[in-house]
């Protein structure tokens, strides 16, 4: 699943259409002990990314290490083509961590998407590693509102098809949508993220990785704003 980052967006969609049918969906294969979140941030206008993973412990959510990776934005802004802006950074910083985690949780898409290989699946598909997709936004499919409290979900569908579930982690909050990222069930998805979002939002790796890069881009003076709406 290795590939040059460094390619067209019309070989990148191309790449995209061919990597998705390798996406396997299928049950956790061995138990979970750690868990790892990550997030980016843009940097000098856009021009660079600053991406953390942070190492937690699957039963406890403790912090057991954080990594930064910093690394030029080498791929344009383009809407579905996000994981080729921002995995090679987020890829570095896991591999920057102690140990590989059980299961990781990306801040984006996994097969919720157009051609079924947002961030988590592409991810998921390079490091061979258990990935969730946890996004804040909605990049396609229909749903029904989930009720107003925690724990409550509804389908996401694409095509009529069944790509992920937008899940309620925080009583009257907006919810995630959740998503396959490669090598895990949906429901063990949606099951992980209510597990690890502890009376927040956002599942405790993710939140500590995302206000890791929010207070590194703000230490620099650098901007968060960037768009990313389509992971």
């Amino acid at each position: 699943m290795r590939h040059s980052w460094i390619i067209s967006p019309a070989q990148a969609i191309a790449l995209q259409t061919r990597l998705a049918g390798a996406v396997r969906i299928e049950p956790l294969r061995q138990e979970v002990y750690t868990l790892a979140g990550t997030d980016c941030a843009f940097l000098d206008d856009g021009r660079r990314i600053v991406a953390a993973a942070v190492l937690c412990e699957a039963r406890t959510l403790r912090v057991i290490a954080t990594a930064e990776a910093v690394r030029p934005c080498e791929f344009p802004y383009v809407p579905g083509l996000l994981s080729f802006r921002e995995a090679p950074a987020v890829l570095e910083a896991v591999e920057k961590l102690p140990s590989r985690p059980d299961l990781l949780l990306c801040d984006g898409q996994g097969i919720a998407h157009p051609r079924g290989l947002g961030l988590a699946s592409h991810v998921g598909l390079w490091l061979d590693l258990p990935t969730i997709g946890v996004a804040k936004s909605r990049l396609c499919g229909e749903h029904r509102e989930p009720g107003r409290r925690r724990g409550c979900r509804t389908q996401l569908r694409l095509a009529g098809e069944i790509v992920g579930a937008v899940v309620r982690t925080r009583t009257n909050v907006k919810p995630l949508y959740v998503s396959v990222g490669h090598r895990v069930t949906l429901d063990e998805a949606v099951r992980w993220v209510l597990r690890s979002a502890r009376g927040v939002r956002l599942p405790e790796p993710n939140r500590c990785a995302h206000r890791y890069v929010t207070q590194r881009a703000r230490a620099g003076k650098f901007s968060l704003h960037a768009p990313r709406r389509s992971l």
